[in-house]
Formats: C-alpha cells, sequence, structure tokens
C-alpha cells in the first residue's frame, strides 16, 4: 500500500475548509481544497482524479504548505509587476536596423537568429523564443521558400500548364 502524504499541522482541517470557501481567487481555493482534501485522508490519486492536478504539482504544494506555511498557498501571480522589457527603445531601433539587412550567416532571420543577435548585445545566452517574440512584435513573419521536389522537371511543369484547360469566368 502506498505511503500517504504528510500534512503539517499549520491549520485544522477546518481551517483550511474554511479557507478553500472564503478564497479571493480560483487558485487559491484550488491550493486550499488539495490541501485539505489530504489533510482529510484522501491519497493523492484521489485528489488527481478529482482536480485534475498532476502527481508532481500536488507534491509542490505540499513541500510548499509542510516548509512555508499557509502563505505558499496563496496566488503568487498578483506579485508579479512589469518588468523593464529585454531591449530598450535604443536596442530595439538598433534590432529593426539589423534586420532590414540578411542575417550573418545568410539565409533568412529567424527566433534563433534574432535571440543570438541579442545575446551578443546582452553579453548573455537569450532564448530563441525570445527572440521569435520580439521578430513578431516588429511584425517581421518566417519567410521561407516553399520546398521544391529534387526530382522536378521546370521545363515539363510549363507545358503542363500550357496543355491544361483555362478557367473562364462568364
Amino acid at each position: 500500500m502506498p505511503k500517504r502524504i504528510t500534512i503539517a499541522p499549520h491549520l485544522s482541517i477546518e481551517e483550511l475548509q474554511a479557507r478553500f470557501r472564503q478564497a479571493k481567487t480560483t487558485t487559491q481555493a484550488h491550493h486550499y481544497q488539495i490541501i485539505w482534501l489530504l489533510a482529510g485522508g484522501k491519497t493523492t490519486a484521489e485528489v488527481m482524479a478529482v482536480k485534475g492536478y498532476s502527481r508532481g504539482w500536488i507534491y509542490e504544494l505540499v513541500w510548499g504548505y509542510n516548509h512555508l506555511g499557509p502563505e505558499s498557498l496563496e496566488d503568487q501571480r498578483c506579485q508579479n509587476r512589469d518588468r523593464d522589457p529585454l531591449l530598450n527603445h535604443v536596442e530595439q531601433a538598433q534590432l529593426w536596423q539589423v534586420l532590414q539587412q540578411p542575417p550573418p550567416d545568410g539565409g533568412l532571420w529567424n527566433g534563433r537568429k534574432v535571440a543570438d543577435w541579442m545575446s551578443e548585445l546582452k553579453g548573455y545566452k537569450v532564448s530563441r523564443q525570445r527572440g521569435w517574440e520580439y521578430l513578431k512584435s516588429m511584425k517581421f513573419r518566417l519567410r521561407v521558400p516553399r520546398p521544391e521536389h529534387q526530382e522536378s522537371d521546370l521545363l515539363e511543369q510549363e507545358e503542363w500548364k500550357k496543355k491544361s484547360p483555362s478557367v473562364r469566368s462568364s
């Protein structure tokens, strides 16, 4: 039989239930309900079935509650503050100018190439996703030539176009 998760006695089962019912956000309610159910004797599998959370995320919530107390169950996203953009206005203007030219290795600009350029500018690794985000924010899009079949015959294609009946609109 699997070992049950131990919940630290920071709050009683009744207090956990009350906090679950009085939660201000849905996320906070979910977190309190998970701890309440586990403290009440439910297994992790039962809580997973009821809540739809993964085992790993439930373990993370339990770890936070056991080590940090009820404050760890609060919805922390409201504390996120606006951060300065990765590139300031001058650096974005530089990126715009760079994007007007072909990339140093040839080909076309993509998220990886923009991220590599940004990494050189900033002095630390920038993910290719951030490069793609900046590329999109500047209204650029991935322009990749349409693939051609290796054995295609251009002359035969032109002949086929000439022979096919043209569609006339009346």
